[in-house]
């Protein structure tokens, strides 16, 4: 029996056709997984599907019989339930209270939803504490809130965007054997992703978009990785990754004893030191809000450390600004590629934004020299745009690649990239962790700061792993394991490693 159906659905965002007549159903009792490439229109059909998007055109059955989701609470009436990438908790309120916000007496009986609560985090085993507040709990422990949230709303069928994505290895695990539990239930899942590995491991069947229409629903016992990335992208492997071993080299970059405040003026760094060298990659792994933000910033020259010093190749450039920093041979990739550039401004002018005094001639632009620069770097760089286009309407990836011209086109010393592939789609993707791996081989020494555990890995020599603002402690990557680094994101320093592993083994 289908838990959901849906048909012909074709959802446009004025010239763009975001769907474009996908079908897609959900046995009842199954992990269902929703794969594609970004911008392939899976969180767009799932929004459609929760009532956050209307359609175009087509139709929605729930039980066989045909719904109007007008609205989330038409979805929630309907029995579905979505868990979003970004939560949608009230920090300062209970888990309890957050659980049951907007049911009758739910301010009332605190002592009456707690139990209610533990009730049901007890049924379905997915632990929460219903007295702590929400502001205390790691990321983990509040996406647990979130779908019990949903199941509190009497959901029977569960959509989650993204799941993994702000989670450590050992959490993955936890979810997992939860959505194993929930199926057992009577449950059904959408598991929106695009990390093939974890919908091998969890899922049923597997439906595949790309380009917003539907490739095709197969048994995950009839394919494989390979067979899914085909159906992906149209070949059947991509990811880029670093080869070969590399010596030991110069240091490029030196931080030592680095502390800086955040926004709130609270400590976001505390006595952070490591090193760069020539030749390598150093990926910086942690869960987001642990300080990497704010390391970019500093090395950025947008941030000024409280104490602590940062060197490139001897130069102490440690209240150095942007400008200072791109002429001791500094690119920099910043995390925010739309603040990095101007949106109104042509992709010409947005190339030569932080190197103005090189195009300038008699106290005018050399518009003439600023096209041709633009010429080269978008061949170069394979940009789809001309000079005078404006960078607004470029995709993520194409912005990506103006940064990209924009730093690397120098052949800097040393190259900080701050979450370079975020947002990005495969190919994009690849283009990107290509072009890092072509500074490593030339001799510069980069720094990768990035959320995404598989990309460090891929790419990194050495794995620095950032918790609460410091450094846990650093491993080749010959020596990194999933759960080596997921212990040390979740607090663990190196030295205690060997036994809080053994501390685990003995637990199970």
């Amino acid at each position: 029996m289908f838990a959901v159906e849906m048909q012909g659905i074709t959802k446009r965002f004025g010239s763009l056709v975001a769907n474009n007549g996908v079908n897609f159903d959900l046995i009842q009792g199954e992990i269902h997984a929703l794969l594609g490439e970004n911008g392939a229109g899976k969180t767009t059909l799932m929004r459609i599907l929760y009532g956050l998007y209307q359609a175009d055109s087509g139709e929605i059955r729930v039980k066989g019989k045909p719904v109007s989701i007008q609205s989330p609470k038409d979805a929630i009436r309907a029995g579905i339930g979505m868990v979003t990438q970004h939560f949608t908790l009230v920090p300062t309120l209970s888990v309890a209270e957050n659980i049951t916000l907007g049911a009758d007496g739910a301010l009332i009986d605190p002592v009456r939803l707690e139990k209610e609560v533990a009730a049901l985090s007890e049924r379905y085993g997915i632990p929460v504490n219903p007295s702590a507040l929400v502001r205390t709990l790691s990321v983990g422990e509040q996406q647990r809130v979130e779908i019990l949230k949903a199941l509190a709303r009497n959901a029977r069928v569960l959509i989650l965007d993204e799941p993994t994505a702000v989670l450590v290895p050992q959490e993955v695990e936890v979810l997992f054997a939860a959505l194993r539990r929930l199926v057992n239930e009577g449950l059904s899942v959408i598991f929106i992703s695009h990390k093939l590995y974890e919908v091998m491991e969890v899922c049923d069947r597997i439906t595949v978009l790309r380009d917003g229409k539907l490739t095709g629903t197969v048994n995950k016992t009839d394919i494989d990785q390979p067979g899914l990335a085909r159906m992906m992208v149209g070949r059947e492997s991509f990811g880029v990754t670093r080869q070969g071993e590399r010596e030991a080299s110069t240091p490029l970059l030196v931080v030592e004893r680095l502390c800086a405040k955040g926004k709130k003026g609270l400590a976001a760094l505390s006595d952070v030191s490591f090193n760069v060298e020539a030749g390598e990659v150093l990926g910086v792994a942690g869960v987001s809000g642990n300080g990497q933000t704010e390391l970019s910033q500093v090395l950025c020259g947008m941030l000024k450390p409280t104490s602590g010093a940062v060197k490139v190749a001897g130069q102490d450039v440690t209240h150095a600004g942007p400008a200072e920093l791109s002429e001791v041979g500094v690119g920099r990739i910043a995390e925010d590629r739309h603040a990095s550039l101007v949106g109104e401004l042509s992709v010409a002018e947005n190339l030569v934004l932080d190197q103005i005094e090189r195009f300038t001639r008699g106290g005018s632009l050399d518009q003439a020299a600023i096209r041709k620069n633009a010429e080269q770097m978008i061949a170069d760089y394979q940009i789809k745009a001309t000079p005078e286009t404006h960078t607004r309407t470029l995709s993520g990836g194409n912005m990506q690649k103006v940064l990209l011209a924009r730093n690397l086109s120098r052949n800097p010393r040393v190259v900080i990239a701050a979450e370079p592939t975020r947002g990005l789609d495969v190919g994009a993707t690849d283009y990107v962790r290509s072009r890092l791996l072509e500074q490593r081989a030339r001799g510069a020494a980069v720094l990768l700061l990035s959320e995404d555990l598989d990309e460090v890995m891929a790419l990194a020599d050495r794995i620095a792993v950032i918790y609460d603002g410091r450094i846990m402690g650093i491993l080749n990557n010959k020596d990194a394991t999933v759960e080596k680094l997921g212990l040390m994101m979740l607090g663990t320093p190196l030295e205690r490693l060997a036994e809080a592993m053994e501390e685990k083994r003995d637990a199970i």
